[in-house]
Order: structure tokens, then sequence, then C-alpha cells
């Protein structure tokens, strides 16, 4: 390959001739809210509609969970699911993959939620399905909505790409813990971002009962990398983060970056380094829960300044040249060194990505990417 995408290697959604919010607030080129108009086309309101109740996900699930709470009817099925939930599944971490529902990730309403920025995936190269891999996607972002779009759904065509791959996006445990979204996420094929997910994807099931086919996408920076989305910006949490390296090499999988131009431009948010109080405040709810909550907004549903919808702004996802890892599964001789090799050959290709297409996909850029802690 000489770098360049061709027809062949790239998949995308339906096209669009959306605009990208030039209008942003905060450049200052807006005084007041501008309103949408009242004659905006039926493709353009599915759009938003499908994005809008993606968005909402999780607050749609448990305001049915708690409607039928509100049923006593349905009482002595709830407790013991809540208690099976709670304290004895294992479906999210098994690795068998048994809720997953195919016909969910390829139904159309997906291809209208990539239409909506639009969304497109890119790869450089071919993956034999002979191998298992990481797919380590960055940025953050605030939502992910590109890791969403890209794979877990078809709606930009993962599985012609990448064809006899069975990939799995990761997510928190503690999202299969919530009553009826968890049934949700295992039928989209999603999975927990545990060690023990991680490994039982890897080495069990796919072709060869071994995990040979299979691949995981793990959104690396994590909720710290939120607070640093900022729009024209990409600043990586990934200095010290070497657990995904350690499990590439357990289970023989090698490593994939995919770097995600437009991700952060999704929303606005209040920048930590100007308000160190929030920041402060941010990270002990990270510490104590796990998860971090970024003060952000982007658009409305009948505006285009206010609200928690993303902008209608333009997701390029690129998938890189693959890093071939030996496997050791013994984790007591794994080499330090070895890992400290794999993981800077895996920023210099991140860094490869970026310098190669950042004219292409990322004209408006303000700054060059940072690897910041």
């Amino acid at each position: 390959m000489n770098g360049h995408v061709t027809p062949r290697d790239e998949a995308a959604a339906p096209s669009t001739t959306s605009p990208t919010n030039s209008h942003n607030s905060a450049n200052g080129e807006s005084k007041g809210i501008n309103w949408a108009p009242l004659n905006i086309g039926l493709e353009r309101r599915l759009q938003t509609f499908v994005v809008l109740c993606h968005t909402l996900t999780i607050a749609i699930f448990l305001t049915g969970f708690f409607f039928t709470c509100a049923i006593p009817l349905f009482w002595p099925l709830l407790l013991p699911y809540l208690v099976y939930i709670t304290l004895f599944s294992t479906a999210a971490t098994s690795g068998e993959l048994k809720g997953r529902r195919n016909f969910l990730r390829h139904l159309p309403i997906w291809k209208v939620y990539a239409s909506y920025f639009p969304a497109r995936l890119h790869r450089e190269e071919p993956l034999p399905p002979t191998k298992k891999y990481i797919f380590g996607y960055h940025p953050h972002g605030i939502i992910s909505h590109g890791a969403f779009a890209a794979f877990a759904t078809e709606a930009l065509g993962f599985s012609k790409l990448f064809p006899g791959i069975t990939n799995t996006l990761l997510t928190l445990d503690s999202n299969f813990r919530i009553p009826f979204y968890r049934e949700y996420a295992m039928a989209m094929g999603l999975a927990s971002v545990s060690r023990e997910s991680c490994e039982n994807l890897l080495t069990k099931g796919g072709a060869n009962g071994q995990g040979m086919g299979r691949a995981i996408t793990i959104v690396v920076g994590g909720a710290r990398e939120s607070l640093n989305a900022q729009p024209s910006t990409l600043r990586l949490v990934l200095k010290r983060r070497k657990g995904f390296i350690k499990l590439a090499i357990r289970t023989g999988a090698d490593l994939v970056p995919v770097l995600a131009f437009g991700e952060n431009d999704l929303y606005e948010q209040v920048r930590s380094d100007e308000h160190p109080v929030i920041h402060k405040v941010q990270m002990l709810v990270k510490r104590t829960m796990g998860f971090t909550i970024p003060l952000f907004h982007a658009r409305g549903v009948f505006n285009y300044d206010v609200g928690l919808m993303p902008y209608r702004r333009p997701l390029n996802i690129v998938v890189g040249k693959p890093i071939p890892v030996m496997q050791q599964s013994n984790r007591d001789k794994i080499d330090d060194s070895y890992i400290d090799e794999l993981h800077a050959r895996y920023v210099q290709e991140l860094e490869r990505l970026w310098d190669q297409w950042k004219d292409v996909y990322a004209k408006d850029r303000t700054g060059e990417l940072e690897i910041i802690s």
C-alpha cells in the first residue's frame, strides 16, 4: 500500500450536505440563539432524531425501567432480575457473545445516524482474519460517537473493509449493571472493558476456538482524556497507558491504532486549565466512580447553539497499520523493555497517521498531536 485510501479501502455513510456549524458560538461569530428553520427536510429531521435517541439511550432505558417498577405486577420479575445483573451475571465478561444480535448492528437507522455528521471509516491495509487484533481508538472525545458508528454498528461497513473479523467495542463494566440498558448493549455486541473480558474475547471462540479472527476496540484514553476534548485539538492521555500493550502480549493480538479526525470537534466544553476547581472535582468523581462528567454543550434539537446534541461536523476514522506482537501468555515472563518497545512503536504509528492525514481531515486544526500523560 502507498498510504492512499482508495475507494476499495473506504466505507462511507450516505452523503449529506449538512453545514458544519460555522456559526460556532465559541468563535464569537454569532449573537443570541440561532434557531433551526421550520422547513428542514425529513431526512435531516430523521438524522437528528436518531442521534438524539442514541445520545439519550441510557436515560431512555432507565425511564422504561422505572416505569415498569411503577407496575406491581412486574415486581416478582424485577427483583430477581436486579439481583442477577448486580451480583451474578457474567455475560459481559465471558467472551461468548451469546447476546450479540447482528441484525441490530445492520439496521438502516445506523446509516441515518452516521450520515448526521457525516462519518466515514477508512483503512490503510487489509487485516487477515487469521490473526486477532486490538484496535486502539483515539481520541475519546465526549461521547465517542465515531467509535460507536464504526465499531458497534455496520453503518460504516466494518465487515466489508475487514471481512472475517468479529469486532467487539468495549465499555465500562458498570454499564452492564444498568437495568434494561445492559440487554441493549449486549445485543449491539458491546462487552466489558475489564481485563477478564478482554482476555476471554481474545482467547476463546473465533475460527480456531482460541480467538482467531476476533478483535476488540478499546478507547484507550478513557474518561480522563474526555476532559481534554477541545475542538481543533488532539491531546491524548497515552504515556502511561500500557495495560492494552500487556494485554496484546498475553493474548498474541496485533495492535492497530485508530485515529478519529473530528471526534473532538463535536462538542464544546469548559477548559480545565481555565477552571482548576472544576477540574479537581471532575478528577475526584473519576477516582471515586470510575468515570467523569465533562461540562460540555453543543447544539440543540431546534437551535444551533445550546444543547447536548453533537454538532454536524465530519468524522473521519482512519484505521492504521497493524503492529505485530510476539505472544507471551505468562505474565511473569513479560519483559518490561518489550512493553516499552511496543508502546513506542504504537505511539510512532499514531504520529504517522496524524502527519499523513492531518492536512486532509484536520485542515482547521489549531495545534498538533500532543501526548500529555
